[in-house]
């Protein structure tokens, strides 16, 4: 991971958030709050549990004492006790999270650099425990967690009747860099 390989995924993570969102407001909330048998049960939860993932990691991210524009770009986004908590009590609160969301982690990847990467971050998790891993290893995981559930959730929602078309990362236009 570098600070590039950092501003590509923010950039694409955000584009396909968007894309995912528009794509889900095509269905009614019934149908978006809906259990399909998926991990977190609904297309919906699926999305609050990535926007949970990602605010969960921001605030890991924000503690090192050179972080101190990401601690302040938090502020609205309080640290979440659950994995599965609800971020929003309707998918346009939820969307509107994920948008200023999306705006936090394209300025933070933007402003990473190649020492912070090849240092490490002591962390915890929603459990208490206490890791120590690599700053590359964590952001790489960061993004792929993104990736991994976002792909949950075009599977439900092609299975609910709505394609998001194609999702690779070669596919993000070079304007939404």
């Amino acid at each position: 991971m570098t600070p590039d390989a950092a501003v590509l995924m923010a950039a694409y993570n955000r584009w396909m958030n968007r894309r995912m969102y528009e794509a889900a407001a095509q269905l009614p909330e019934a149908a978006l709050r809906q259990d399909r048998g998926a991990f977190f049960g609904s297309i919906q939860a699926t999305f609050n549990h990535i926007a949970v993932g990602d605010t969960v990691w921001l605030h890991r991210f924000a503690q090192p004492e050179a972080a101190s524009m990401l601690r302040e770009a938090l502020q609205p986004f309080p640290l979440p006790t659950s994995l599965r908590q609800e971020l929003a009590d309707s998918f346009a609160g939820l969307q509107r999270y994920r948008a200023a969301l999306d705006a936090v982690i394209v300025r933070w990847a933007g402003a990473l650099t190649n020492a912070q990467l090849e240092g490490e971050l002591v962390y915890r998790n929603t459990t208490g425990k206490t890791f120590r891993r690599s700053w590359q290893q964590l952001v790489l995981h960061f993004f792929n967690h993104q990736t991994h559930h976002r792909g949950q959730a075009s599977t439900l929602l092609f299975q609910a009747g709505v394609d998001v078309g194609v999702t690779d990362l070669i596919a993000l236009p070079t304007e939404e860099l």
